[in-house]
């Protein structure tokens, strides 16, 4: 089993018509992943706390119908996040958040994960508001201790941290505890590093996205590799990072996990899993069979 902790929040998508109109859709970097693991046949349990309120049971439905084990869901009756990203002309988006009071900041640390799980991962605004962020944090190094692959996707929202510079120290503190840090670019320069540097502090692999030129991949034992990104017409990029997480996770931790990794062909299958959910409005990652 893996198991995807974070939150789930609702985007508020710009649409065509009418003129300024914004469609509510799931979301939310770790519930992305979740959801993507579930469509691709992998074993996988979401760890978040969600709201009770109408947004919340849209949430659960859609983990639901993607095969998604919710018994690490808290519930709350506070109000689901809300995000609206805004969309440049290459498709890539930005976001604004409304967070104050909801549920999913208020996560608590889970007593166990279950017995099964064999990787884990984490990122994006749940490793920044508090008192959620230091439940996740206290995750990472308990489970990664206890021997779970973890992989982490800081996925940089910069409206949502207050000190960049104490974001940036605790960021480095969570490295010794993760197997997989997963960058894109646009991350990597708001952190200022590179990957030697991740390496050094612990990280045992460094994956890079680049867009539509690819990802690139470096190992704390020296291995290096890059792959190309897939052409497609591009709807959006929502989602996109969520997908490759969920595509890595899916190859590392599968069966064959323990042996050495055959990383151009993980990054392949990330890159083609990214490019099928850019073709798309919104975060809606593709199913097994589509690949």
């Amino acid at each position: 089993m893996i198991v995807v902790g974070g939150e789930a929040l609702i985007d508020l998508v710009p649409v065509a018509q009418p003129p300024g109109a914004l469609l509510p859709r799931p979301g939310g970097g770790p519930y992305n992943t979740a959801l993507a693991l579930g469509r691709l046949g992998a074993e996988v349990a979401f760890c978040s706390r969600v709201s009770t309120d109408a947004f919340g049971e849209t949430l659960l439905a859609g983990l639901r119908t993607a095969g998604v084990d919710l018994s690490l869901v808290q519930r709350g009756s506070e109000p689901t996040t809300l995000a609206v990203p805004s969309l440049a002309a290459d498709g890539s988006a930005a976001y604004e958040f409304y967070t104050e009071g909801t549920a999913d900041r208020l996560f608590a640390l889970p007593d166990r994960l279950p017995a099964r799980a064999r990787a884990l991962a984490l990122g994006t605004c749940s490793l920044v508001l508090e008192p959620g962020a230091s439940a996740y944090e206290a995750l990472l190094r308990r489970e990664s201790a206890r021997g779970l692959l973890t992989l982490l996707d800081p996925n940089i929202r910069p409206a949502l941290i207050p000190d960049a510079r104490a974001y940036r120290r605790r960021f480095r503190s969570w490295l010794p505890y993760v197997s997989v840090l997963k960058l894109s670019e646009e991350d990597a320069r708001w952190l200022g590093g590179r990957p030697e540097d991740w390496l050094a502090a612990g990280a045992s692999a460094v994956v890079l996205t680049h867009g539509a030129a690819g990802l690139t991949v470096r190992t704390r034992a020296g291995g290096e590799h890059a792959v190309p990104g897939v052409r497609v017409r591009v709807a959006d990029t929502i989602g996109a990072g969520d997908t490759v997480n969920a595509a890595l996770l899916h190859r590392l931790s599968g069966p064959d996990g323990g042996g050495p990794v055959d990383w151009p062909a993980v990054l392949s299958y990330a890159a083609r899993a990214a490019a099928l959910t850019c073709t798309r409005a919104g975060a809606e990652p593709p199913h097994a069979a589509e690949l």
